[in-house]
This record gives structure tokens, sequence and C-alpha cells, in this order.
């Protein structure tokens, strides 16, 4: 586990880095009336992940966390089918945004996540798989003004109707 800690610190800090030299490539300043360039979003995200990895790297070397005390295997076999289980939710998600667009995708996945792995009640999913899609579409379609796929035609009076309200 103590191996595992610092080896993902690691891959996280050099992926931060990657994603903050390729933010630049599209800007990261504010520009008055139009708003934030392409890569300001993107940077700050991974400038926070490096700082994270720092202060993972910095309880790994003072041994203060518990898996920096840990001798035991990062993934047992509970682990292993724990993420195959996560990595197969998120191959599914990505392989339903062509379709069913990328808000109806994440409802789906929201359901996957909370509901089946999550056994939680009706009352705890059904207002995270229908409130949190449609936040995101006023976020990213009437705040950010940046469009995510609308999936196949028969999503179009949904999004037809979220439009409306936006304009």
């Amino acid at each position: 586990m103590r191996v595992g800690e610092i080896v993902t610190a690691g891959l996280l800090a050099l992926l931060s880095i990657y994603l903050m030299y390729k933010s630049t490539l599209n800007g990261v300043g504010y520009t008055a009336g139009s708003g934030p360039q392409g890569g300001f979003w993107p940077f700050w995200l991974a400038c926070g992940m490096l700082i994270s990895t720092g202060f993972i790297a910095l309880n790994w070397v003072r041994g203060t966390s518990p898996q920096s005390q840990s001798d035991e295997p990062v993934l047992d076999d509970f682990g292993i089918k724990t993420v195959a289980i996560i990595v197969g939710g998120l191959i599914g998600f990505v392989a339903l945004v062509e379709v069913v667009s990328m808000y109806g995708a994440v409802a789906i996945f929201m359901f996957y996540y909370v509901r089946i792995l999550g056994r939680h009640s009706w009352t705890v999913t059904l207002p995270l798989v229908l409130v949190f899609p449609v936040g995101l579409f006023f976020f990213f379609e009437g705040l950010m003004k940046i469009s995510m796929p609308t999936g196949m035609s028969f999503t179009d009076p949904i999004f037809n109707m979220l439009y409306n309200i936006i304009y």
C-alpha cells in the first residue's frame, strides 16, 4: 500500500503538469465580456490536483496516513472486482453519450452508481438522477456557454424545452 500511494501520487502529479501545460495552449485567463478562456477551468483544476498530490507526498514522507504505514497490497480480490465494476460503468457512460446525450448518460450513470452500486433508496436516487443532470445542463449550456453532445434526435424535445428556459 505504501508504494502504491507514492506511485499514484507521482503519476497524478505528472498528469497534472501535463494538463496544466496543455491548458495554457488554449489560454488560462479571463476575457472581459466573454468569460474564461478555453484552458481556464482545466488549468486551475489540474493545479488543484497537483497541490493535492503534493500533500499526499508530504503525508507519505512523514508517514502520517494509514496507507503510508501499510505493507498490505494495493488491491486485494475485492478491490480488483470493485475497480472492474466502476471501470465498466465508466465505459458504459462514455458509450451512452452519443446515444442519449451527455446529460442522459450522466443520469444513467448516477442511477447505476447510486441505486445499483450504492443501494440507496429511491428518495435519494430519484432527486439526484433528475436534478443533477439538469443542473449540469444549466451550468454548461447557460452559464458557461459550452455545448455538450445532445445524442440522437429522440432527445431533442427535452433539450428544446430546456433551451427555451435559457433563451
